[in-house]
């Protein structure tokens, strides 16, 4: 097992290809203060840099996988020597480096699935949003916080749910506030399967997340990729791009590998992706 350490927020780890980010902080349910938001992209970086990481998973600990956005550590006072305007931009600046943070999950050569207890709320749910696959334990919900204090959700929730639930439904939720249930969670697809405890959820979990980093990683990463990249295009243009990303990143090897271990009895092993520069954790 790899470890990287220097992390406040969180604790990162990689065994047999699967990586494993947990936000370690239960005492304050997981918020997530300005520490949170620099931590995330570079454990979900330093994961990817290897080369190695095969699939991740995103879990938690304590009771709430998240209680969102620790607003008390985003005080006005950092821009009370600015005018409007200077103010104004560092303020989108910020809102700008948390959105990318998210987006980590989702532009990683990897998968990501999330484990969810308790709440994930608020920012929680900009993080289970932008995940791969979403599991979730019977005591969970999932809360668009945001609206309950005369905000609009701005890190990712509004633009990631529509694509995973039914619009009316999304609608809903960021416009009440309220809670969604596991059972409604999983009614509506935004999480796969539903598990009795947290034990054993990140115990099938685990074992989904080795199934996946059994496959060729090439393959699984150019799954992750043109699935993406179909979501904002239509039909013909991601068909035509996927003509295009084949032919640069060609799986003949692959391929070819899979029917010589099948032939010979074996199960295909595959080589890793290249690594990404500095991978240091």
């Amino acid at each position: 097992m790899q470890e990287f350490n220097g992390y406040e927020r969180l604790s990162v780890r990689l065994q047999d290809g699967v990586g494993h980010v947990t936000l370690n902080c239960p005492e304050e349910y997981n918020r997530m203060p300005p520490a949170f938001w620099r931590e995330l992209p570079r454990a979900v970086g330093a994961l990817d840099g290897t080369g190695s990481a095969r699939v991740a998973v995103l879990s938690s600990t304590g009771k709430h996988f998240s209680a969102g956005l620790d607003i008390s550590s985003f005080g006005s006072a950092r821009g009370a020597d600015l005018d409007a305007g200077r103010a104004g931009e560092a303020a989108v600046r910020r809102l700008k480096q948390m959105q990318a943070s998210v987006s980590a999950l989702e532009a990683a050569r990897f998968p990501v699935l999330a484990a969810v207890q308790g709440g994930a709320v608020g920012g929680g749910v900009d993080l289970v949003a932008a995940c791969d696959v979403r599991y979730c334990t019977r005591d969970a919900f999932f809360c668009i916080q945001e609206i309950n204090i005369g905000l609009a959700a701005d890190v990712g929730t509004l633009q990631r749910l529509p694509n995973l639930i039914p619009d009316g439904l999304m609608r809903e939720l960021a416009y009440t506030g309220r809670r969604m249930h596991a059972d409604e969670a999983l009614a509506c697809g935004l999480v796969n399967r539903v598990f009795d405890d947290q034990a054993t959820m990140l115990e099938e979990v685990m074992a989904i997340a080795r199934s996946i980093a059994a496959k060729s990683p090439l393959a699984v990463h150019s799954t992750k990729h043109l699935l993406n990249y179909g979501r904002a295009h239509s039909v013909d243009e991601t068909l035509a791009y996927q003509s295009v990303w084949m032919g640069a990143v060609s799986q003949g090897g692959e391929i070819a590998h899979h029917f010589r271990e099948k032939q010979a009895g074996r199960e295909a092993v595959y080589d890793d992706l290249a690594p990404l520069g500095d991978s240091a954790g």
